[in-house]
């Protein structure tokens, strides 16, 4: 088998789009180019399609290693036959191989090796050949000094057979279904630790269990940090009687002593050697699964706020607000370059309202303020409310942001370096104001998973989330484009082809030779060669550029093609650009080439009609209900606007303005089943919610979509 009918197996993907794929992947292509500019090679396969391609084929390749691995061992133990050779090359199942291999595998001394090495292997083979005998008289015949009677015999033999029944396939392959299909998790509480503070959040876990392969992935990993936490115990098992009497009707076919002493066996195999080796199997592919789905989760979490709606290049007063230490106030340019900061003092204890006021109208007139943009931390509603009674010259919108993982970018190297002058709070002020204008080009400077959009994300496997994350990012970079002439050097390490080092020679070039006039000069940075080039050229923008093309998704490899697509037509390149009239009459088939074939000409001309589009929304203001300041103005009945900050497996929360966000409950989502929360609400989606529990000492709120 090789790796494309090994993916065939698994996708239901035409052979040759894999084929052609795993060949660009070999080019070093990455995915967001494959997926856009060589949709004539893969069939039209999208990212997500590309990607698992991707991954599968990883997955074959590692399967062939341990093949090879498994092979050598057991051939430098001379124990490697032919029918064995054969079983394992013929076999593609990391489980059925590791099965396979268990026999051979190098571990600590056993019980079983213990009683080989008194020789009572022979007496083992006897009795599992389960014809009638004598084993007392049997059994003397294994007598010496390290076997001083009959019982020791026989219970030597009996630790053999166990190991034997242990790395039985057979018995094994089936355990493992009857696991799948009935392990029940059973969770309880450590009494020392049950009335510590800490431990009463996993309070419901102290007497709990379900069928394991109904547990839903967030409960399962609560379940698991609690016991890392040593607040409980779980545990994973079947019934044990039926497990018992599923082995020995595999193994004994006969009724006489020798069915004695292997179901003696039999139970010892169970209890000592398999019920743990598979309850942890089978633990440990429920959390394989609940990772993948938190992951999944955290990912289009991600995603949607990355593509979050942007204000664009205007100048912003941002505001980090605060009580006792103030609000920080900054102002920033179109680009977002701090033109000023300081800080006020409108609230509690200092009050100095008045004072704050003139000093932000002052701003705003000095400064030519277009918008405002408040975190939504501590004194967020209280900031908003002073800022909407100041009587400006002219109306402004206002802004309140999530500031989740700003004071994660404020103390980063990213941000020391960016403002080397000034402190973690004005840092962060900034942060607060950049994510209004261009919430991607920011939030990218800050690790994912302190962005807050996540479940149990420190618990699930951390190598798969940043790669995951990491892919995410990549994606959402590329499917806006950025400006090569202002994109930060975080923005710029996402881009399709370029990566971090290659960033910083962009950055370098950029500063020495001032900006890109057109995306050839790309080829004139340090070590960016052409592999990088034709990767990354058509996901950078240059505003202005001679060549309009170069303000567009059309590749630098199909400039030729919308040359002759306007020569053809009697007009300039130019003109043929944002004329939905000229492009209809463009004929894709003319154009087709043996690089770009009838998909990528009909991209072309999508693209052409509006070049450069940026795929997200415009930013809308939000209002939140004003006689709602803390949870203690919440009750029952309740109906409010509120904003989706937060997706989970089990529902999503909403921010309706005040410090705790309110849980909607996957039941309460919409009438009927939901089963996936993602279906029915977007991160940042405007939402209306019915108020339907309180609890103030926990501060927890229940919420209804269901109005």
């Amino acid at each position: 088998m090789n790796t494309t009918s090994y993916i065939k197996q698994i996708l239901d993907i035409p052979e040759k789009s894999i084929s052609n794929t795993l060949q660009l992947l070999a080019e070093d292509c990455t995915i967001p180019f494959i997926s856009r500019y060589r949709k004539d090679k893969t069939g039209n396969l999208d990212e997500v399609q590309i990607e698992q391609i991707s991954k599968i084929s990883k997955q074959f390749e590692e399967i062939i290693k341990r093949k090879e691995s498994i092979l050598k061992s057991i051939e430098e133990q001379n124990a490697l036959t032919s029918e064995l050779k054969q079983r394992i090359e013929e076999s593609f199942d990391i489980v059925e191989l590791e099965d396979l291999y268990l026999p051979f595998k190098k571990r600590r001394k056993t019980k079983a090796d213990t009683a080989k090495e008194k020789g009572l292997e022979p007496l083992a083979k006897i009795i599992m050949s389960q014809k009638n005998n004598d084993f007392a008289f049997l059994a003397s015949k294994y007598l010496n000094n390290d076997v001083p009677s009959e019982e020791e015999a026989l219970q030597g033999a009996r630790d053999i057979m166990a190991e034997w029944i242990n790395e039985n396939m057979y018995v094994r392959k089936n355990l493992r279904r009857l696991f799948q299909r009935k392990a029940i998790i059973t969770s309880k509480a450590v009494k020392a630790k049950k009335d510590e503070e800490e431990a009463q959040k996993f309070s419901q876990y102290f007497e709990w269990e379900e069928n394991l392969n109904r547990t839903p992935s967030h409960r399962l990993l609560a379940m698991l940090r609690a016991e890392t936490e040593g607040f409980v115990k779980l545990n994973i098992g079947i019934d044990k009687e039926e497990a018992v009497d599923f082995i020995e009707k595999a193994i004994i076919k006969s009724n006489n002593e020798s069915s004695e002493q292997i179901a003696l066996a039999i139970r010892d195999s169970y209890k000592r050697l398999l019920e743990p080796a598979i309850s942890n199997e089978a633990l440990q592919e429920a959390k394989e699964k609940a990772d993948k789905k938190a992951i999944e989760i955290f990912s289009e979490n991600l995603s949607q706020l990355l593509l979050a709606p942007p204000l664009g290049e205007k100048r912003i007063l941002a505001i980090d607000p605060g009580y006792k230490s103030g609000c920080k106030v900054v102002c920033l340019d179109e680009k977002g370059d701090l033109l000023h900061n300081e800080t006020l003092y409108p609230h509690a204890p200092q009050n100095e309202s008045g004072m704050a006021m003139k000093k932000i109208r002052s701003m705003v007139n000095a400064y030519n303020i277009e918008a405002i943009s408040i975190g939504n931390g501590t004194a967020s509603r209280e900031t908003e409310f002073f800022i909407k009674k100041i009587a400006f010259d002219r109306p402004l919108q206002v802004f309140v942001v999530s500031e989740a993982g700003a004071s994660v970018y404020s103390a980063s190297k990213i941000a020391r370096d960016e403002f080397p002058s000034y402190d973690v709070t004005v840092r962060g002020a900034v942060s607060i104001g950049r994510r209004l204008a261009d919430p991607l080009a920011e939030l990218v400077k800050i690790d994912a998973k302190s962005i807050g959009v996540g479940q149990y994300q420190h618990d699930v496997d951390q190598t798969q989330l940043k790669n995951e994350l990491d892919s995410t990012v990549m994606k959402c970079v590329n499917s806006v484009g950025i400006n090569l002439n202002t994109a930060s050097k975080s923005l710029l390490s996402y881009v399709s082809g370029i990566g971090e080092k290659m960033a910083e020679n962009i950055i370098s070039y950029r500063t020495e030779n001032g900006a890109f006039e057109d995306r050839k000069q790309l080829k004139k940075v340090p070590r960016l060669g052409e592999k990088a080039y034709q990767q990354a050229a058509a996901f950078v923008r240059i505003a202005n550029a001679k060549n309009p093309l170069d303000n567009s998704a059309v590749h630098p490899e199909a400039y030729g093609i919308v040359e002759k697509m306007a020569k053809d037509l009697g007009i300039k390149t130019n003109e043929l650009i944002a004329s939905k009239e000229k492009t209809a009459l463009v004929k894709p088939e003319n154009y087709v080439t043996e690089e770009i074939g009838i998909l990528g000409i009909k991209d072309i001309l999508k693209e052409l009609e509006k070049p450069g589009l940026d795929p997200r929304k415009a930013a809308k203001v939000f209002e939140f209900d004003p006689n709602v300041k803390s949870i203690k103005d919440l009750k029952p009945g309740m109906i409010l606007p509120g904003i989706v900050n937060n997706i989970t497996a089990f529902g999503c929360f909403v921010d309706m303005g005040i410090k705790e966000s309110g849980l909607v409950h996957i039941s309460q989502l919409k009438d009927g089943f939901v089963s996936d929360v993602n279906e029915v609400v977007k991160l940042h989606q405007h939402v209306r919610v019915k108020v339907t529990e309180v609890d103030e000492a926990r501060k927890r709120v229940q919420l209804s979509m269901i109005l």
